[in-house]
């Protein structure tokens, strides 16, 4: 049986494990944290959304960035300190402007397909994530917006995704929370929402009664090819030779992947979050079915009777992790403005990196190097698309192993 180490703890790390040990290989996960989904996928919006696979390469994203680059609460911010990668990276960005129909129509597609995975994988080790399936409702305040939605949709059309749109009568129909003075919406049945850290958590502690090796706390500090294996390096010290490896990293697969001879162009892109916990006039007065404000880029999710979470904002700002108190109160403020009956005193602040890669699409599959792969790059849809990239991998790497030879020792520690 194959050894495959798999980087990373996150909601794509976790499920690529769950998916390799279903195809029959031994893995071991690394994470630098003492626990499963301790960064990106810890507190996210919660959306399970095919209804937001829309990617950002548009001149109009970018029109609108340069108009809030001097707002500090805009919904998307640009710190304009020099840094290559950062520029470099946004002149990418521009070159798939020409390629953003087919990319939107390809993430559709995928994020279909990512639903009946994640789902199974859920049922199949009973992991209660707070799972809603009430849909997702974009909202919108202006008719210009409600325009450009209808354009989208179109799109999302064609990638097979089912939606209608709707009136503010209807939207009043769908949860009567919405007492906001909205010109329409789009409502996604099939879309649906949970907490993304249950579920990680969860599938973390599956895969190990399953045999599985968690590795937490362990910082990789290096990772090097050797005779058709890839040797794994914790804290300086070398952890094992494995037969292969998957790059799960988030934010941080650039430089692993620049380690074994790839180039995995992740910009790490802030978004913040926070979770208001209800009391109980507050549960009567938010909203159960999950929300997207597309003018304010701000998501909702309800998790459970008790916890709302909401989430928003693009900060390019390098491996910046603060959590501001000027991008929190636009949150905060939003909570107030359209349901001024619920408590906003107990909010849990948030800041995590979605890593992005240019063409807004994940990096899958192999690396140059034999036993290399990724499964990397998800931006803001990490959630949305993991079951599905996890078990496209997971074929990619069972279909390069069948024929790999064995990986022989070149020197130190033999596969954990």
């Amino acid at each position: 049986m194959k050894h495959i180490a798999v980087l990373g703890a996150g909601i794509t790390g976790v499920t690529t494990a769950h998916a390799l040990m279903d195809k029959g290989f031994e893995v071991t996960v690394y994470d630098r944290n003492r626990y499963a989904a301790m960064e990106t996928s810890f507190a996210n919006g919660g959306q399970l959304s095919a209804s937001n696979a829309e990617v950002w390469n548009s001149w109009a994203t970018v029109m609108k960035g340069l108009k809030w680059m001097l707002r500090s609460d805009a919904p998307l911010l640009v710190n304009p300190k020099p840094s290559w990668h950062k520029y470099s990276w946004m002149l990418e960005f521009l070159g798939h402007i020409p390629h953003y129909r087919r990319n939107t129509i390809e993430t559709v597609r995928l994020a279909l397909q990512a639903r009946e995975a994640l789902f199974d994988m859920a049922a199949r080790e009973g992991v209660d994530f707070d799972h809603e399936t009430r849909g997702i409702l974009h909202v919108y305040k202006s008719t210009k917006s409600l325009a450009a939605a209808d354009r989208v949709s179109e799109l999302y059309a064609e990638g097979g995704l089912s939606r209608r749109r709707v009136t503010p009568a209807e939207m009043r129909e769908i949860d009567p929370a919405l007492t906001a003075d909205y010109i329409g919406g789009w409502f996604t049945e099939s879309d649906s929402t949970g907490d993304i850290h249950k579920l990680t958590v969860g599938l973390a502690k599956a895969i190990e009664r399953r045999g599985a090796t968690l590795r937490y706390g362990s910082t990789v500090t290096r990772v090097a090819t050797e005779g058709g294996g890839v040797r794994v390096f914790v804290n300086g010290e070398s952890a094992g030779l494995h037969d292969g490896i998957v790059v799960c990293a988030g934010v941080h697969s650039r430089a692993f992947a620049a380690q074994l001879g790839d180039r995995v162009n992740i910009y790490p892109v802030k978004g913040y979050s926070i979770t208001v916990e209800l009391d109980e006039e507050s549960q009567a007065a938010a909203p159960w079915v999950s929300l997207l404000d597309d003018d304010a880029k701000i998501v909702t999710s309800r998790l459970g009777a008790d916890r709302f979470r909401v989430a928003g904002t693009a900060e390019y700002n390098g491996f910046n992790r603060d959590i501001r108190a000027d991008r929190i109160r636009p949150l905060v403020d939003w909570v107030a403005t359209n349901f001024p009956g619920m408590a906003t005193e107990r909010c849990i602040p948030w800041a995590g990196l979605r890593p992005m890669m240019p063409n807004m699409l994940p990096r899958m599959g192999r690396g140059r190097a034999p036993g290399v792969f990724y499964n990397t790059g998800h931006g803001h849809l990490g959630w949305t698309l993991s079951g599905a990239t996890a078990r496209i991998v997971a074929d990619v790497v069972a279909g390069a192993e069948a024929s790999a030879p064995r990986p022989v020792s070149l020197g130190g520690a033999q596969p954990a």
